[in-house]
């Protein structure tokens, strides 16, 4: 079998570290993290990695500078920007400096994995699949479009991330809090009930009827039973 692509993680902010460690992880991406912009560099340019999420504001050197530096060098791995700055001029200098992807802060996990698989897929490197199929579902990661037993179900962003998310990990519980995290992002605020509002709004547009695909695992969250 064929290793998932490993990423490097170059951050200072250990909440947002470890936001991606876990997320990533759970994707089943190896994941390297370097909390400064020297220790980035060196290993960017020593290991063999598939992609680098780099963020801007980082001790003793800038993430605009180490962009620079690594594409001088003839690095050509993907590069994705994280940075709080959300000015067009920022943008521009992110993306002149050689990086492939510009994401400001606050983000959803749900649209870094996008971007991320977006960036793996161009290069050339092996990614997630973007055509899913189960119990007469198919959603389409590119196109954004959901068909059940071969009629159009029209999903809001939302529920289609949290579609996603359940189809690409079958039978797996995610807690209410990891949903807020993955899909809502880790500086969202409110109670969890809004997810299941939302898990509501997915059923009834899927017509999951009991028993359920999307199954409530009572007294801890939610999980896709595609089979019985």
């Amino acid at each position: 079998m064929h290793q998932k692509p490993h990423i490097l993680i170059i951050e200072d902010e250990p909440t947002i570290t470890e936001l991606l460690r876990t997320g990533l992880n759970y994707e089943g991406y190896r994941v390297s993290i370097a909390a400064d912009g020297k220790t980035g560099f060196a290993s960017a340019s020593q290991g063999a990695f598939d992609l680098i999420i780099l963020d801007v504001m980082l001790p003793d050197m800038d993430g605009f500078t180490l962009c620079q530096k690594l594409r001088a060098q003839g690095n050509e791995t993907p590069i994705i920007m994280l940075t709080a700055k959300q000015e067009i001029e920022d943008r521009v200098m992110g993306l002149d400096s050689g990086a492939d992807d510009y994401v400001t802060k606050p983000f959803s996990f749900a649209e870094l994995l996008a971007r991320i698989r977006a960036q793996l897929r161009r290069s050339g490197r092996r990614a997630e699949p973007t055509h899913l199929e189960a119990a007469g579902i198919v959603l389409d990661t590119e196109t954004h479009e959901v068909t059940k037993d071969g009629t159009p179900i029209h999903l809001t962003p939302t529920e289609f991330s949290l579609l996603e998310l359940f189809m690409r990990h079958p039978r797996r519980v995610f807690t209410r809090e990891t949903l807020l995290n993955r899909i809502w992002g880790y500086d969202y605020i409110g109670d969890t009930s809004v997810v299941d509002v939302h898990i509501s709004h997915l059923r009834e547009k899927l017509g999951d009827r009991p028993p359920r695909l999307i199954r409530t695992i009572y007294g801890v969250g939610y999980a896709f039973h595609p089979k019985e």
